[in-house]
């Protein structure tokens, strides 16, 4: 099982010093990946639970985000060559990226430079987003009804972009004739794209034949939830007929972690359900039922709130030296 680290940019109080901390030390411990999160704004609508959808339209959650309108949180994607810069081991990217805030020219670009940067160190992780107030300030609501269209075509830009030196394409959301973009990405064909988002097994199973994406990025998933999920894919999969297997897959899901002194609640409660925030014994445990359902690396995702930066450094440790060898040997 490899190790990913979720950097809390989008927190009420962060600092750069703080993320250099982290992700300094999840390269001296090893770890596949650090990521940052997408947030363009919190609404004010927010701070009073009166979004137009719950958080990440995810059942059970509150119309709010964990975040102040008021925060002091720091932009993902600005963060990625800054990681680029400051590593030379551990893969980087941000999960997810929202394409309709972006140009898919533009993204593709950035991204096959930033792979130059990092010497083939980029993930791409991709989605549609989910909240209308978001769009709105992106400049993006007329987008918001086709923002699964608008992944598709920017998985096939980046594609086109990446693997060809002149490239045209004429589609809904982005219509140019053959040019260069310069500089293709270290990493061959092109950078591993990453989804998320997508719940329906066909859709899904579609998109890995028809795209050969490379992994996967879920949010609290219990280690039933990962099971059925593979199942009904990979049976979408056989049904296509396609060559790819949900074996192929990175299987990733970013999960609230946190070592405890006392053993927590670890009774289902959907989404809030204490997954990887519990005693060292109890993360051992979990970590032991998420590897045989599949999970092939949990992005350990540092709580909003109440848990300084200082304790997630030790408990980066313990998990690697402490805990792992245990799953490991299990």
């Amino acid at each position: 099982m490899k190790l990913a680290l979720y950097l809390p940019n989008f927190r009420d109080k962060v600092t750069v010093e703080e993320l250099g901390d982290l992700t300094s030390l999840a390269e001296d411990l090893d770890f596949d990946s650090v990521w940052t999160l997408d947030r363009i704004v919190v609404p004010e609508a927010s701070d009073r639970q009166e979004l137009t959808y719950s958080f990440g339209m995810i059942e059970g959650f509150p119309k709010a985000l964990p975040v102040s309108s008021r925060g002091e949180w720091l932009q993902g994607w600005p963060l990625i060559p800054w990681l680029a810069a400051k590593t030379s081991k551990v893969r980087i990217g941000m999960s997810i990226t929202d394409t309709p805030y972006r140009s898919p020219g533009v993204l593709a670009t950035e991204i096959a430079t930033v792979d130059q940067l990092s010497n083939g160190r980029i993930n791409v992780g991709i989605g549609s987003g989910w909240m209308p107030e978001e769009f709105a300030a992106a400049s993006a609501s007329h987008l918001f009804p086709r923002r699964h269209q608008h992944v598709r075509e920017t998985i096939e830009i980046m594609q086109g972009i990446w693997t060809n030196d002149l490239f045209e394409y004429h589609g809904e959301f982005a219509d140019f004739d053959r040019c260069g973009f310069g500089a293709k990405p270290v990493q061959q064909p092109h950078p591993p794209i990453f989804f998320s988002g997508l719940r329906d097994p066909k859709r899904s199973a579609s998109r890995i034949a028809k795209y050969g994406l490379s992994g996967w990025i879920g949010i609290q998933d219990s280690p039933e939830e990962l099971t059925q999920w593979r199942t009904a894919i990979q049976h979408e999969l056989e049904e296509l007929e396609s060559s790819r297997s949900i074996d192929d897959l990175e299987i990733c899901s970013m999960i609230w972690f946190v070592i405890t002194d006392a053993e927590t609640d670890q009774s289902p409660m959907g989404k809030g359900t204490n997954l990887l925030a519990g005693t060292a014994a109890q993360i051992t445990d979990i970590l032991k039922r998420y590897q045989e359902a599949g999970l092939t690396m949990p992005l350990l995702w540092p709580p909003f709130a109440d848990v300084p930066v200082s304790k997630t450094l030790d408990d980066m440790k313990r998990l690697r030296e402490e805990i792992l060898p245990k799953v490991e040997a299990s």
